[in-house]
């Protein structure tokens, strides 16, 4: 796996999330995804498609920064800074978060298969 390949796929996926792109999203996110939420909930692939479905989350601008990638064998492992502004369900979110993804090649694909965020003060 090249770190091109992953620096790619987390632009895909930062896409997908500015467009709301449930299509791409059902693509880039693994079955089994777990993602803790900065206010400690731990939601599913589901969870978060349908917050995308139902249009209660609205991106006016996602911004990465500082990304680090590390590579380890089929699996790789991100970390960015992410400035936010949107709405969820009516209420504003905005800030700077710092994500790490895992990312997991399955077949030709790459999947993020867990996460985490936190927001920065």
């Amino acid at each position: 796996m090249k770190i091109e390949t992953v620096v790619n796929a987390e632009i895909e996926l930062l896409t997908a999330i500015k467009k709301s792109d449930v299509m791409a999203l059902e693509t880039i996110l693994h079955d089994d995804l777990l993602f803790n939420m900065p206010d400690g909930q731990t939601i599913t692939k589901e969870i978060d498609l349908q917050t995308y479905r139902s249009g209660k989350i609205k991106i006016d601008s996602l911004e990465g920064s500082d990304q680090i990638v590390n590579i380890i064998g089929d699996s790789a492992v991100v970390t960015v800074t992410v400035a936010l502004n949107g709405a969820y369900d009516g209420n504003p979110i905005n800030g700077v978060f710092k994500y790490i993804r895992v990312w997991k090649k399955i077949g030709k694909n790459l999947k993020v298969i867990a996460g985490s965020c936190v927001q920065l003060a």
